[in-house]
């Protein structure tokens, strides 16, 4: 019901009515401010309960005014990876060091003794090993270089 004209509140930008997207932007200045541990739980949920109830501009900025003024979209940042998550921080380089490693083991088993016969001897298992190794290592590291790649490109 409208008050009558001697009654009303003097005009100004505080007085306007508040929509559901002023609302919301409140909660979620006020949702910024629980998360940083500005405001405990129960004033939070009080809040944000006063918040859904609010009508006016007046009210709503009662709620925030001893928050600091920064947008709430504002968040901190996510690490890419979930936390326990394990990951290699600089798969390239590894890749890069591997490979390296990996091409040196091929002149070093040419370059180890040989026996009488013409056949290297303690070389056998060099080879393989190595061939082995790099071959997991390529799987477990390339598997995310690959995988971020393609989530950029899409």
């Amino acid at each position: 019901m409208a008050e009558p004209p001697d009654q009303m509140p003097a005009a100004g930008p505080g007085y306007l009515r508040a929509c559901h997207a002023d609302r919301d932007q409140v909660i979620g200045t006020l949702k910024a401010a629980f998360v940083q541990g500005r405001l405990a739980k129960d004033e939070f949920d009080l809040r944000v309960g006063q918040a859904l109830g609010s009508r006016t501009y007046a009210d709503l900025a009662a709620l925030t005014a001893d928050l600091p003024a920064w947008p709430a979209a504002v968040t901190p940042p996510r690490p890419d990876w979930a936390r326990g998550e394990p990951r290699i921080p600089r798969g390239g380089v590894v890749l890069a060091v591997a490979t390296v490693v990996y091409a040196a083991v091929w002149p070093l088993a040419f370059l180890l003794p040989w026996n009488s016969e013409g056949e290297p001897q303690g070389v056998l298992w060099l080879v393989p090993w190595t061939t082995f190794c790099y071959s997991l290592l390529l799987l477990m590291t390339g598997t995310p270089i690959l995988a971020d790649w393609l989530n950029r490109r899409w």
